[in-house]
């Protein structure tokens, strides 16, 4: 008899499973709003379908006549404007001090403990402080999501350096390679694919910083639209809006993974079973 562990679905059992769940979910919301809108067609909580793609055409579609731009184009371009460079500055800064504490003991002793500890504190808790220090600019925005995902990026990294095999650097240094050169030949590309997984886990909470720090201070931005329709209980803005994030973050996360998959294959076995 087949064990359920030894169950393996092919890519069309497991596009079908993974749809299941979300043709489930919408067809249950479907049902829900319309008996809602039947019940009283004034309710804003759940609105149906038609209602949300009617305003989710409006503000994709339709200039704005006070800043004469379209609003869910404006607000997307400027929420990723912020969150790439967040994420550029906190992937480079991860790499090089993830490097560095990995393969230095001197300077994991030294500065490993101030990292695992700034990395467990709530980004959120500072934000006040970064508005108050850098102003309501882009700068405080931007730091929010280093501060956020760097610590933690830094630490995974460390940690995964310092953790391949002695016997590599071993080698390495009986040819006579320097430190920068088992940092950059041998430590580097076995580092490369894990920075990518951690990037990709890192993008939703880089999410959750942006959307704060555009909800408290912001006049455009994916975050300030929310927050500012949701004083008129526009659920048919807001849900198009929050489907549109959780779309923006599946895109980055599948192009990711197939930079990881297509640039370092060994390090997925897996995929070519």
């Amino acid at each position: 008899m087949k064990r359920l562990l030894n169950i393996r679905p092919g890519a069309g059992g497991r596009f079908v499973l993974g749809a299941a769940p979300v043709l489930v979910a919408l067809a249950a919301y479907a049902i829900a709003s319309q008996a809602q809108h039947d019940a009283n067609p004034a309710e804003k909580i759940l609105p149906t379908f038609q209602a949300m793609a009617r305003q989710a055409g409006v503000m994709a579609l339709q200039v704005d006549p006070q800043t004469g731009t379209i609003p869910l184009w404006q607000d997307t371009a400027a929420s990723l404007m912020r969150l790439g460079t967040g994420l550029a500055i906190a992937t480079a800064s991860s790499l090089l001090l993830g490097l560095a504490l990995g393969l230095l003991p001197i300077l994991r002793g030294t500065f490993g403990p101030f990292v695992a500890a700034v990395s467990v504190v709530p980004p959120i808790a500072i934000l006040p402080i970064l508005f108050i220090t850098f102003g309501l600019g882009e700068t405080a925005k931007v730091l929010l999501i280093v501060l956020g995902v760097a610590p933690v990026m830094i630490r995974d990294l460390a940690g995964f350096t310092a953790a391949l095999p002695s016997e590599q650097i071993i080698k390495a240094q009986t040819l006579g390679a320097s430190t920068w050169q088992v940092a950059l030949r041998v430590a580097l590309p076995q580092v490369m694919p894990r920075l990518i997984e951690s990037l990709r886990l890192s993008l939703g909470p880089a999410f959750v910083f942006l959307i704060s720090a555009e909800a408290i201070a912001s006049d455009v931005g994916l975050g300030y639209r929310v927050f500012l329709v949701r004083r008129y209980l526009a659920m048919d803005i807001i849900l198009p809006y929050v489907a549109w994030i959780a779309l923006l973050a599946v895109l980055f996360d599948l192009v990711l993974s197939q930079i990881s998959r297509r640039a370092y294959p060994w390090a997925h076995p897996a995929a070519g079973r």
